[in-house]
């Protein structure tokens, strides 16, 4: 599929996209944040360019050919791709039970313009709860930050090196109730420090989690965006993503889907990936509702009042 811009760059990602399963529709020379000069492509599945679409923004004349990039890039593909099926391939789940979106991310990292020692990615987390009016959603406006040091963990402050560690951070700084949820304001941060990454086991680590609440967050992964928000249709339950965020594997993950099969909780594809809502899980409605209704309540009390008042450095 030919497009518009025709890069070394461009080049490069249409490979490693087509070799994903993946095609480019769309890519266009962009101006990031503080004028950064990226490219911006618009990817779907090359089985279906007219379904759903997910974004890829790298900064201009960044060269994929580096060895160090290779593998990594590959799977985050392969991932978009298997995300791409779910009905809503941009919204998660957290474990204290609020389905949200992340959506406006600019990439890729740049340097703080405060003079910190540190990278910053902006971007927008939204509440999904499939009945308050867009205009009415409540959202926390996103400021992730590493540091320069911590920055040598990642191969290279890009999207794909880059985005499943900085989701995952954002859902914990929501379970740790340290974000908050409002109609509008200033932009929240979100520390990214060695406290999540072990250099031991080389990876990161956001909680630690028991086989019930690895059960009860597939769960609730599948009444939210597959009952709720999907119109029933599977979603993706095998996400390494997810497994990262639990601090678990995909074959456990797959394990517990087999097990929620079976007590009637939801219902499995053939290739126990993708699962979908069950009579009997949105009969749970109430409790389901209940638990968002905490999950919120939790992440506004103590917030910090300084940073309502705009006092961050970003």
């Amino acid at each position: 599929m030919a497009i518009a811009l025709d890069t070394k760059l461009s080049q490069q990602v249409q490979k490693a996209a087509q070799e994903a399963g993946l095609a480019v529709v769309d890519g266009v020379a962009n101006s990031g944040f503080n004028g950064l000069a990226t490219e911006k492509y618009t990817l779907a599945m090359a089985s279906a360019p007219e379904g759903h679409t997910t974004m890829l923004e790298l900064t201009a004349g960044l060269d994929l050919a580096n060895p160090a990039y290779g593998q990594t890039l590959h799977n985050f593909l392969l991932e978009a791709a298997k995300r791409l099926r779910n009905p809503k391939p941009d919204f998660y789940v957290t474990l204290g039970g609020l389905p949200v979106s992340m959506s406006g991310w600019q990439w890729p990292f740049h340097l703080s313009t405060s003079g910190a020692d540190s990278y910053i990615v902006h971007g927008d987390t939204k509440l999904e709860d499939g009945k308050t009016p867009t205009e009415q959603q409540l959202k926390a406006k996103v400021s992730a930050n590493m540091t320069v040091t911590f920055a040598e963990v990642v191969p290279a402050p890009e999207q794909p090196f880059a985005e499943g560690f900085i989701y995952n951070a954002v859902r914990k700084i929501l379970d740790q109730g340290q974000s908050e949820l409002v109609k509008s304001g200033n932009r929240q941060p979100v520390p990214v420090t060695t406290r999540y990454y072990s250099s031991k086991q080389g990876k990161f680590i956001f909680n630690d989690t028991t086989a019930q609440e690895r059960a009860d967050f597939i769960a609730s992964k599948v009444y939210w965006l597959s009952g709720v928000l999907g119109g029933g249709e599977p979603v993706w339950i095998t996400d390494p993503r997810d497994a990262q965020y639990l601090n678990t594997t995909v074959d456990e993950l797959k394990k517990v889907a087999t097990e929620l099969a079976g007590e009637g909780v939801l219902k499995l594809d053939p290739s126990l990936e993708f699962a979908a809502s069950t009579e009997p899980l949105m009969s749970h409605r109430g409790d389901y509702e209940k638990q968002l209704a905490e999950a919120l309540e939790f992440t506004r009390p103590s917030f910090n009042e300084e940073m309502r008042a705009g006092h961050t450095n970003m």
